[in-house]
C-alpha cells in the first residue's frame, strides 16, 4: 500500500481524497497556486507545497512541477481527481517514467477514451452500441455539410477532444453547419487546443444515463448501476441522481453489462463512467468514457454504501477487487446539486469574491463536499463550481423533500450562487414527476425577481477585509509575544513552505 500520495488538484475534490486517504492511513500532499494559498486543502493535508501563480497552465497544469513535487515530498502515488491532468494520457506516461503510480487507468486507455472519434471507433468495435455520425474528424466545411447531409439533420457537431459543453453546437440545415463548425472549432481550440471536429446525429431531447464502473489489473469489473444526469444548462449537469428515473431494470442492466465488457475490452483499470444518450423508446448510445472520477460520483455512494475514491486506491496498488456483480446492490435514492459562485438572475455569470459568511445545510442523510468557510475566497481562475450537497431518502419523493429542506437552509453571503435556480428546479412538476430529458431547463419559467447577494458589496468586503486585518492583528501580536507554536493557519499560508499535521 502507499505511503504518501499527491493530491493533484484543489478545492472539494481534493478535500474529498484527502478524506479517503486518512481513512486507509495513507499520508496526502497538497498542491497550491497563489490564489489558493488559504485554501482549505492546504489546511487538511499532512504537507503542501507551492506551485505556482494563478493561471492553471502555470501551476495546476505544469505537469513537471507536480512530479518534482511528488519526488520532493516522496510520494510513491499522485491522484489527479477531475478536471486539469486527470485523462492526460502523457501526465500518465511522465509519471510511470519517474516510479510514481498514477492514480487512474493506463496511458492507452485514456489515449483511445479521450480523443471522441477514436473512442467510437473503439466502442463500436467492442459491440457498444453508437450514435450515428463521423468516425473520424471533418476536413472542412463543405466536407461537414456532406457528411451532415447524409447522417440527416438536425446534427450535433463536437470537439474531438471536447468535454464540459465546449466546441459543440446542434444545427438544422447546411448554412447553420458552416456557421457551427467555424465557431466551435474556434472555440474547441481555445478549450482544447484541437480545433478538430466531428458530428453525430442529434438525438432530440435525450436522456443522459451514465454507467459508474470498477475495473481491477485483474481482468475483474463491476458496474455500480446507473445515474440519471439529464438536469443540464449549456450541456453541463448541474443536478444528477441515482437510480434513474423511470428505466426499465433490464435496460439499465444491459447498459451495465456493455459498460463493463466495453471497459475490460480496452484494459481499463481503476473507476470509470461510460455515459449513454437514451431515447424515448429506451434505445441507448454511447457517448463517451470519462476515465476519471466523475464529479457526481457520491449519488452512487450513497445508493451503493461503495466508497469510489477507496477502490480507486486499492486498485492503483495492484489490489484484486474484493467485489463480484451479485455483490453490488443499492438501497434508496440520492440526489445531487451543483452549487455554483454565478449570478442566476444575470446569464449565470460567474461570481468570484470573499464568503462573509457560510453556514453549510446537515441533519440526517445530507452530505455537503465544499472547501469554503467564513473569510474563503472563490478565485476567478478556475472552476465556479463551490460545493456538491448531496442527500438520499428511502424514495425518490423524500429524496427531494429532503434537498429542498437542504438547500433553503444553505447560506453563502459575500458572493451570488445558484441555490435559488436549484430549489427553483426542485419546484418544478416535470422534475417531481420524474419524466424530463436533457431539455427540461429550457421549458421550466425562469427566475423572475431580482436577485440580492446576501450581504455583498461594499459592506461586505469592508467588513472581510478588517476581519483579516484583525486576524493578522492577533497572530503578529501572539508571535512578539514569545510563542514558538505557529498556528496550523499560518503554516499553510506561508508561501512556498509546507505544513505537517494541519488537522
Amino acid at each position: 500500500m502507499f505511503r504518501k500520495v499527491l493530491v493533484a488538484n484543489r478545492g472539494e475534490i481534493a478535500l474529498r481524497v484527502i478524506r479517503s486517504l486518512r481513512e486507509i492511513g495513507i499520508k496526502s500532499v497538497a498542491v497550491y497556486s497563489e490564489a489558493d494559498i488559504r485554501s482549505m486543502h492546504v489546511l487538511e493535508a499532512d504537507e503542501a507545497y507551492l506551485i505556482g501563480p494563478p493561471p492553471p497552465a502555470e501551476s495546476y497544469l505544469d505537469q513537471k512541477k507536480l512530479v518534482a513535487v511528488a519526488k520532493r515530498a516522496g510520494c510513491d502515488a499522485v491522484h489527479p481527481g477531475y478536471g486539469f491532468l486527470s485523462e492526460n494520457a502523457a501526465f500518465r506516461r511522465l509519471c510511470d517514467e519517474n516510479g510514481i503510480v498514477f492514480i487512474g487507468p493506463p496511458a492507452e486507455a485514456i489515449r483511445l477514451m479521450g480523443e471522441k472519434t477514436l473512442a467510437r471507433k473503439t466502442m463500436e468495435a467492442a459491440g457498444v452500441p453508437v450514435v450515428p455520425g463521423t468516425m473520424d474528424a471533418c476536413r472542412d466545411k463543405k466536407e461537414a455539410v456532406r457528411e451532415a447531409r447524409g447522417i440527416g439533420y438536425p446534427v450535433m457537431i463536437k470537439a474531438c477532444a471536447g468535454g464540459g459543453g465546449k466546441g459543440m453546437r446542434i444545427v438544422y440545415g447546411d448554412d447553420e453547419c458552416e456557421r457551427g463548425i467555424e465557431s466551435a472549432g474556434r472555440e474547441a481550440l481555445a478549450a482544447f487546443g484541437d480545433p478538430s471536429l466531428y458530428l453525430e446525429k442529434y438525438i432530440e431531447n435525450p436522456r443522459h444515463i451514465e454507467i459508474q464502473i470498477l475495473a481491477d489489473r485483474h481482468g475483474n469489473g463491476v458496474y455500480l448501476f446507473e445515474r440519471e444526469c439529464s438536469v443540464q444548462r449549456r450541456h453541463q449537469k448541474i443536478i444528477e441522481e441515482a437510480p434513474a428515473c423511470n428505466l426499465p431494470e433490464e435496460v439499465a442492466r444491459r447498459m451495465g453489462e456493455i459498460a463493463v465488457s466495453g471497459a475490460l475490452s480496452i484494459g481499463y483499470e481503476c473507476a470509470g463512467t461510460c455515459e449513454f444518450l437514451v431515447d424515448n423508446r429506451n434505445n441507448f448510445y454511447f457517448l463517451e468514457m470519462n476515465t476519471r472520477l466523475q464529479v457526481e460520483h457520491p449519488v452512487t455512494e450513497m445508493t451503493t454504501g461503495f466508497d469510489i475514491v477507496r477502490y480507486q486506491i486499492l486498485i492503483a496498488a495492484g489490489e484484486e477487487l474484493d467485489i463480484r456483480q451479485n455483490d453490488v446492490g443499492r438501497s434508496g435514492h440520492a440526489i445531487e446539486c451543483r452549487i455554483y459562485a454565478e449570478d442566476p438572475y444575470n446569464n449565470f455569470l460567474p461570481f468570484p469574491g470573499i464568503v462573509t459568511g457560510y453556514k453549510a445545510p446537515s441533519g440526517p442523510f445530507v452530505r455537503v463536499d465544499d472547501y469554503l468557510f467564513s473569510g474563503a475566497e472563490i478565485p476567478r481562475f478556475y472552476d465556479p463550481m463551490i460545493a456538491k450537497l448531496i442527500v438520499w431518502g428511502r424514495d425518490r419523493k423524500e429524496a427531494i423533500s429532503r434537498m429542498k429542506r437542504a438547500l433553503s437552509e444553505y447560506r453563502i453571503s459575500g458572493v451570488r450562487h445558484n441555490i435559488p435556480f436549484l430549489l427553483h428546479v426542485m419546484e418544478q412538476g416535470e422534475f417531481a414527476g420524474g419524466r424530463y430529458d436533457t431539455g427540461i431547463l429550457g421549458r421550466i419559467p425562469p427566475l423572475n425577481e431580482a436577485g440580492g447577494v446576501d450581504g455583498a458589496g461594499i459592506p461586505a468586503i469592508a467588513a472581510a477585509l478588517y476581519s483579516m486585518a484583525r486576524r493578522r492583528q492577533r497572530e503578529n501580536a501572539s508571535a512578539a509575544g514569545g510563542s514558538n507554536a505557529p498556528s496550523a493557519w499560518r503554516m499553510a499560508f506561508r508561501k512556498g513552505g509546507r505544513t505537517t499535521g494541519g488537522r
